[in-house]
């Protein structure tokens, strides 16, 4: 059967609960999309170029940035951010370099939420496990290491 091919690393087919529609979700970089996806076949590279955007709360590891000197947001809170961004650029409203500007908690802010090329080892696990498992132009779903909430964009 074609349709029990086997699935990138990484993804799941799920059913939706409100509409009954198969979608797949990958539980490596928390992204969903209803096109099935499809394996490039060209191996990992050897790095990536990825920029993000943190929301820290009161648990990172390190609750304060540039933006605030004391970051007393949960947890939840945080996420609730994050998907509110999610939103904003999947419609369009927003663009991802914009958000990262003004509202992540790391100093890439100044760059866009740009991280440049990094490799394995050089980033949190979650973080580097969601990097090297987007496409290039893909956009994470909310990631979550020792830092905080991140949306991840794979520019490279």
């Amino acid at each position: 059967m074609a349709d029990d091919e086997k699935l990138p690393s990484g993804w799941e087919k799920r059913m939706s609960r409100s509409s009954g529609q198969v979608y797949y979700f990958n539980h490596i970089t928390n992204a969903s999309q209803w096109e099935r996806p499809t394996a490039d076949g060209r191996g990992e590279p050897d790095k990536v170029r990825c920029s993000h955007l943190l929301v820290k709360h009161k648990d990172s590891r390190r609750p304060s940035s540039w933006r605030e000197q004391n970051i007393t947001r949960t947890k939840d809170e945080a996420l609730e951010l994050i998907q509110k961004y999610i939103e904003e650029i999947k419609s369009g409203e927003e663009k991802f370099e914009s958000l990262a500007s003004q509202f992540s908690d790391c100093s890439s802010a100044k760059n866009g939420g740009d991280l440049g090329l990094f490799g394995r080892g050089q980033m949190q696990k979650p973080f580097e496990d969601a990097s090297f498992a987007l496409k290039v132009g893909d956009m994470s779903g909310p990631v979550f290491t020792d830092s905080g909430v991140h949306i991840i964009q794979r520019t490279g």
